[in-house]
């Protein structure tokens, strides 16, 4: 079944896309990626909890505020010199984190790593919704599908890694970013510098914009919610094992990965993208509030972070398009503008969360999350009148091609 046109399928791809889409998943991966290594990382380098997220927080701060910048980077260079310049960053500091001998020696690492990743990441969207075929909201699929692949797996490995010691996952991240490094400098074309440069000012003009500042300020907030279940969890569940806390962020990646090709589609398409993300959060900041009451209750807190994959997954989905098409800008100009936002608010969830962890109890920092969450639904839907523009039906999606690539059978 096609995507947007007969004969048009979601899996028909330039083979320059699936290379992308690679590397996007490996990108992806480093989110997740220390995750089930976090207790170990703190417990041999003698470090605090608090200390230890910060390795979220530098990554996830310098990826944010870099995001400024890679427009005028991309426009100097091109997209495939700026692809591969994020690769090779990504590729040394992993290297570097993994030789580290001290928290605050990864956690600078970790900077640059986050810069590297904002120079891939930032591109890398706009490289596929412009050399993909069957439209946007197919490409769209396709990226949101690399990342939850890359979410899912990026834990997975870096469990039974962790398992031989807390540095394989990092040079494990280099290794596979090298491969992706080579599949694109030979399998993407030279791509030209666009004919109109972006200036380094114009992801903060394009805030200026009500639809785009509202989904941004929105997530944000989301933000606060999603990285304190992604970096807190670890320790709330008190698992050693890196094998066992790999399994459980494994579970929520597929649930995210499935939820973001098979859902939110079909849920849009019926629904509208304000009434579904309205839902996706409302039902998210219940799960991180009842984390927040059960949370010495390991077993509620596994069910509950698998569960919220699937509100994650649909939200991430649906807000991304609603990025790339709620304004006039230029769409990596959108991304841009929309990530350093979103970012800052994923590094600031990080470290209050450990600093609230050790301060106050185990509880804080999940009742935090809700409650950012729920100031961004209600940021959402005071704004809604902003995002009209994309709340239509989109194109149908083949429920077989949703799941191949969802799976990474393509």
């Amino acid at each position: 079944m096609s995507v947007s046109s007969p004969g048009t399928s979601l899996l028909r791809q330039p083979v320059a896309v699936w290379a992308v889409a690679f590397a996007a998943v490996v990108s992806f991966m480093g989110i997740g990626l220390v995750d089930p290594i976090l207790p170990a990382i703190a417990h041999d380098l003698g470090a605090s909890r608090s200390q230890t997220l910060l390795l979220f927080t530098s990554y996830l701060g310098i990826t944010g505020l870099a995001m400024l910048l890679t427009g005028a980077v991309a426009g100097r260079y091109g997209a495939k010199k700026t692809l591969l310049m994020g690769l090779g960053l990504i590729v040394v500091f992993a290297a570097l984190a993994g030789a580290s001998g001290s928290i605050g020696q990864i956690v600078g690492f970790r900077a640059g790593w986050g810069l590297g990743n904002a120079l891939f990441i930032a591109t890398a969207l706009a490289t596929i919704v412009s050399a993909a075929s069957g439209g946007t909201a197919g490409a769209i699929i396709l990226y949101e599908a690399a990342l939850g692949l890359g979410i899912a797996v990026g834990p997975l490995l870096g469990g039974a890694l962790g398992e031989i010691s807390w540095r394989g996952p990092f040079f494990g991240t280099a290794a596979l970013m090298a491969v992706a490094f080579l599949a694109i400098s030979v399998l993407l074309p030279a791509t030209p510098r666009p004919a109109v440069r972006p200036r380094l000012a114009d992801p903060i003009r394009a805030l200026r914009h009500p639809g785009l500042r509202a989904v941004a300020v929105m997530a944000f907030f989301y933000n606060l919610g999603f990285f304190t279940l992604l970096a807190y969890t670890p320790f709330a569940l008190g698992i050693a094992s890196p094998t066992g806390l790999g399994l459980v962020f494994f579970g929520w990646g597929i649930c995210l990965a499935l939820a973001s090709v098979l859902l939110a589609p079909a849920l849009q398409r019926r629904f509208g993208a304000v009434p579904v993300v309205a839902t996706m959060l409302g039902l998210f900041a219940l799960v991180l509030a009842a984390e927040a009451v059960l949370v010495g209750h390991p077993t509620f807190l596994v069910v509950g972070t698998v569960v919220a994959g699937i509100f994650l997954g649909v939200n991430n989905t649906v807000v991304t398009e609603l990025v790339m098409e709620v304004s006039p800008v230029p769409r990596a100009t959108a991304s841009a503008a929309y990530s350093a936002v979103r970012f800052v608010g994923g590094a600031l969830a990080a470290w209050a969360a450990g600093v609230l962890g050790e301060a106050v109890a185990p509880w804080a920092p999940f009742a935090l999350g809700a409650a950012g969450v729920a100031v961004g639904l209600l940021i959402l839907l005071d704004n809604a009148r902003h995002l009209r523009v994309v709340d239509h039906p989109v194109e149908a999606h083949s429920r077989t091609e949703a799941v191949a690539v969802g799976t990474g059978d393509a």
